[in-house]
């Protein structure tokens, strides 16, 4: 039997919402320190976020090594926290596992995330480096009959491959993909993606933004194909970001406004186009670009740190660490942006968070 999304779900997916992707919040021994996961948790909920991805990139793809032994402890936590958070939300969390490794390692990976319950799987693909275009399809065709697909365009420069027009117009054959975080950081890759679905007739799959660098002008752009003789036009309807793990309260409502005038056909405000600028220079710093983001997750712990919800800006591996000059870049977009920050709602709300 296919995988299928319940209705509540794929009705919220489809609508759009935002995504943080997870950090994982380690001690000052670098231990999993489940009480500030929890708080992590609770802020994104109360932030106003749709969803939660955990065992993605920014949760750190480490935690599948058997010597740290973290990724089912970690969504066997997911699960039950998850399940305390809906009991307070009028709907319920979209909850995206990440899917990583060849064949085995992903359908194993799925299983558990189903187990979990889990409503979709974060495909990467980023193991299949060297595989042809159908084993890659196979590959997918295989997790889809366990779990729902969440397609994943992941740049390389962070462990994903280039993929091609034909491999998404394939894949979107799959009942069972119902979203795809389309995240190369390359228009012409992201439209490659977006022509696909346009080309494959499918009204049921929703396209997420994963460009850190361009978040608000996906969420603005209408995109446009002529197929069969007529016009077809595509939105990206939300995001699962990264650059949305901080900073979530604004996030939700920048993703607001962005929505409202999508769906209004009116003309953007230039005070939007700014943010969007103002937003990529600030993600430009919490991901080091600047270093060819080797700080990335560190960078996003960094900002959690400051504002008390990480105890460390830790990650797993010892020498992944803020890169030289990251923290004064950090400093900067903080004192130039303010209004992209959230520090009053999470200074109002931490204890709260933090309580057992």
């Amino acid at each position: 039997m296919a995988a299928k999304l319940p209705p509540a779900v794929a009705k919220r997916l489809f609508e759009g919402v935002v995504i943080p992707a997870s950090p994982l919040a380690l001690d000052v021994r670098r231990r999993w320190d489940m009480r500030r996961q929890r708080a992590l948790w609770r802020y994104y909920a109360a932030a106003g976020a749709g969803g939660i991805a955990i065992g993605v990139h920014t949760t750190q793809f480490a935690i599948r090594d058997p010597k740290i032994g973290l990724l089912e402890p970690l969504y066997q936590f997911a699960a039950e926290e998850f399940d305390r958070l809906d009991t307070k939300l009028p709907e319920p969390l979209l909850r995206v596992a990440g899917i990583c490794g060849r064949t085995d390692q992903a359908l194993a990976e799925a299983e558990l995330a189903r187990r979990c319950r889990f409503h979709a799987g974060l495909l990467s693909l980023g193991a299949m480096r060297d595989a042809d275009l159908p084993e890659l399809l196979h590959h997918c065709r295989r997790v889809a009959q366990v779990l729902p697909i969440f397609g994943f365009y992941l740049q390389p420069a962070v462990g994903g491959r280039v993929l091609p027009y034909r491999f998404w117009r394939e894949l979107f054959d799959l009942p069972e993909v119902v979203a795809v975080k389309i995240a190369p950081f390359n228009r012409y890759q992201t439209i490659d993606v977006v022509r696909a679905l346009a080309d494959s007739g499918r009204e049921d799959i929703a396209l997420y933004t994963g460009n850190d660098d361009t978040i608000l002008l996906d969420l603005l752009t209408p995109f446009r194909f002529r197929v069969a003789g007529r016009v077809v036009q595509r939105r990206i309807v939300g995001g699962l970001l990264g650059q949305w793990a901080c900073w979530t309260r604004t996030a939700v409502e920048l993703f607001g406004q962005c929505r409202q005038v999508a769906q209004s056909g009116q003309p953007v405000p230039q005070e939007l186009l700014a943010r969007n600028v103002e937003l990529t220079d600030a993600n430009g710093a919490l991901f080091d670009v600047a270093h060819g983001f080797a700080g990335c997750i560190a960078g996003i712990h960094e900002v959690l740190r400051r504002q008390g919800l990480l105890e460390t800006n830790y990650c797993l591996d010892p020498a992944e660490t803020l890169s030289p000059g990251q923290a004064e870049e950090i400093d900067r977009v903080c004192r130039m942006y303010p209004h992209l920050t959230d520090d009053a709602f999470v200074a109002e709300h931490l204890e709260e968070w933090l309580a057992e």
